[in-house]
């Protein structure tokens, strides 16, 4: 199923997207696509009926799309997670997953506005696929059973500031990942069930109509599935948890393209998660 959040920032109501093209109201069954809502919803898929028309109907054009979650409690990135990034990034593959973090205050709609920072000359753009955690997962003994653990994925946009990232780091690169605005998302969750095997994706960026990034998920150098395994064993994720899965070669940092500029519009697509699109503004 694809679930949506459909209003203003701070008072968005969870919808579903049916195959029927219409848009059915979530707000009987939960107040909002958080975790407690994914963790039930992982457990029990017959919590949304099979027969959506059972749910009252509502209209979304014209309306804001949010984030198709909520507020997460962490947003954790895995960095250099394709070999030809890591290569235009002037770094070798990396033998262990590089985890960083954002500011979950990063997370806005997929057609938001991104703010460039105050100071920023070297604001860049990163397609990722993102994975949401459903289920709590703490030491899961084997890659096996970690997309068991998965709500959903989506299209995220691991916005970054490279000159923050790099050069005033002081040796973590979070300066560079969590300013205001900085990770767009959406417009749908699609749950696990839906997208079936998550390596086999085609995702692709834009830059002003113009192509960017065009890889598949196949070429990430850990799946998946070895992610949440790993990181199970460093931290607890939680249900609602957001997981940016590292992006493909094609970044401003590798030198071909220019870096983004007040009124340039990045659009980000996952093959069968839809595609966002944002534009650059002054913060």
């Amino acid at each position: 199923m694809r679930l949506m959040r459909v209003g203003e920032p701070g008072h968005e109501s969870p919808v579903l997207a049916a195959p029927n093209g219409h848009y059915y109201d979530l707000s009987p069954l939960t107040a909002d696509i958080d975790g407690a809502f994914l963790n039930r919803l992982l457990d029990d898929p017959s919590l949304v009926p099979a027969v959506p028309a059972q749910l009252p109907q509502t209209e979304i054009h014209g309306r804001r799309i949010g984030a198709p979650i909520a507020r997460p409690s962490a947003v954790l990135c895995v960095g250099q997670n394709y070999a030809a990034h890591a290569a235009e990034s002037g770094a070798r593959p990396p033998e262990q997953p590089i985890l960083f973090y954002k500011s979950p205050n990063t997370v806005v709609g997929p057609y938001d506005d991104v703010l460039i920072p105050r100071g920023s000359l070297r604001t860049d753009w990163e397609v990722e696929l993102a994975v949401v955690i459903g289920r709590r997962a703490s030491y899961l003994a084997s890659p096996e059973e970690a997309l068991a653990h998965v709500a959903g994925y989506a299209v995220t946009n691991d916005v970054s500031e490279r000159s923050f990232q790099l050069d005033v780091s002081g040796g973590q690169w979070s300066k560079g990942k969590s300013c205001a605005t900085f990770n767009p998302l959406g417009p749908v969750l699609v749950t696990a069930d839906e997208v079936g095997d998550p390596q086999g994706l085609r995702l692709r960026s834009w830059v002003n109509g113009e192509p960017r990034q065009d890889s598949k998920t196949s070429d990430m150098i850990f799946s998946v599935a070895r992610i949440v395994h790993h990181l199970s064993q460093y931290l607890v994720l939680e249900p609602g948890d957001l997981i940016n899965t590292g992006t493909p070669e094609g970044v401003a940092l590798s030198g071909r393209f220019p870096y983004l500029g007040a009124g340039d519009v990045m659009e980000m697509d996952i093959s069968g998660l839809g595609r966002q699109r944002s534009e650059l503004r002054p913060a």
